[in-house]
């Protein structure tokens, strides 16, 4: 299967650029040069990853990303000259499952949008049970109730990560390295963030964890308990 990626950004030669890239690599591609272009082509022809600049004529980026969320939990790739360290956490902090900055090399491209790929789009994967909650590691959902949650990639590799070590405890530094390439400083607070949202997905009571523990100083811990 033949992946489409959405590229918005206000430049047309960075698009034809990457577009370039990604269809020798054998993805389909769409363009946006505006915020209003990049709805109308989520919309018309919903793609299976978005890589998405900032600074947008007629918006920002960070705003876009909301709305496409609202629409499709789809995964996105910020891809911006803003390389501010506050400009990352603000945009892995809202849920993207990567940030690339500019310039960047079409082998990084690649590799980065890859591991997205492998980590959302899973075949034949089996599902497990966490107390009354099921996981589909095919589809990157959990379902209560007949009630279906999609995952974020964010999401989904960190409660793999903590499912293939469950009942252990696993560093936060582990878990970073896990969702992020490179250094790892700045990211704690970041890794937070993604925690919460899994709870409120996973757990019935998230400000009272019953599966998802933190180990004070050290990490967290997915407990064994209910889990096959």
């Amino acid at each position: 299967m033949a992946y489409r990626i959405l590229i918005v950004d206000d430049e047309s030669s960075l698009q034809n650029m990457v577009s370039g890239i990604l269809n020798q690599a054998g993805y389909e591609t769409t363009s946006a040069l505006t915020c209003a272009q990049a709805l109308e082509q989520f919309r018309a022809a919903p793609p299976d990853a978005v890589l998405l600049d900032i600074n947008l004529p007629d918006g920002d980026g960070f705003s876009l990303f909301g709305k496409l969320r609202e629409s499709r939990d789809v995964p996105v790739l910020f891809l911006s000259a803003r390389d501010e360290d506050a400009d990352r956490l603000q945009g892995l902090g809202l849920g993207a499952d990567d940030y690339i900055t500019k310039p960047f090399l079409p082998q990084e491209l690649l590799l980065r949008l890859r591991s997205v790929l492998r980590r959302v789009y899973r075949e034949d994967a089996p599902s497990a049970r966490l107390g009354d909650l099921e996981i589909d590691w095919g589809r990157s959902i959990v379902r209560r109730g007949g009630e279906e949650t999609a995952l974020t990639a964010k999401e989904f590799t960190l409660l793999k990560k903590l499912w293939d070590a469950r009942g252990n405890i696993v560093t936060i530094d582990a878990l970073c390295a896990a969702l992020w390439d490179g250094p790892l400083v700045g990211y704690e607070n970041t890794l937070m963030v993604h925690i919460r949202r899994l709870r409120e997905k996973i757990e019935p009571d998230p400000s009272h964890p019953n599966y998802l523990l933190t180990v004070r100083g050290l990490g967290y811990r997915l407990s064994r308990e209910g889990t096959r």
